[in-house]
């Protein structure tokens, strides 16, 4: 069996959304419910508390950046509003890599450079590449029932 150029190109933009999908998804599911946000907020944005960002501001981004990462990440996993979810999680990764550098200067990057890698790559692939996606079946029904 030989696949065309346009499937294997289906299959690896398939392959590297879902990976990513799967990335955030996993881990916004443990700080909401294996965690908790008030246990997630304690453990990591509570030692914030001494810089510049009021707490309001703190409890905002705990909240934000593990609900965004459990959606986005659901969202990415099943190919539904992609763009979206990339713009939220692109939001995600920027606060996080602000929030680290603003606690060490010097950190380790391991866990947002491959987030940030397969979510650009991601945004700069031409939307018609990645095939295999729930959203197809929602812009079709949007069309036929505007």
């Amino acid at each position: 069996m030989t696949f065309s150029t346009q499937t294997n190109r289906a299959i690896g933009i398939f392959l590297l959304r879902t990976l990513l999908g799967l990335i955030f998804l996993m881990q916004g599911f443990g700080k909401v419910f294996t965690w908790g946000i008030s246990n997630v907020y304690q453990n990591v944005f509570a030692s914030y508390e001494e810089t510049w960002i009021p707490n309001f501001l703190l409890q905002f981004t705990a909240y934000f950046t593990s609900y965004m990462e459990l959606v986005g990440g659901l969202l990415l996993v099943l190919g539904l509003f992609r763009h979206w979810a990339y713009l939220g999680l692109g939001a995600v990764l920027l606060l996080v890599t602000y929030g680290h550098g603003l606690s060490s200067p010097i950190w380790d990057l391991q866990h947002v450079f491959v987030r940030a890698v397969f979510l650009i790559g991601l945004l700069l692939v031409p939307k018609d590449w990645d095939q295999l996606h729930l959203d197809r079946f929602v812009v079709k029904t949007q069309r036929e029932n505007p």
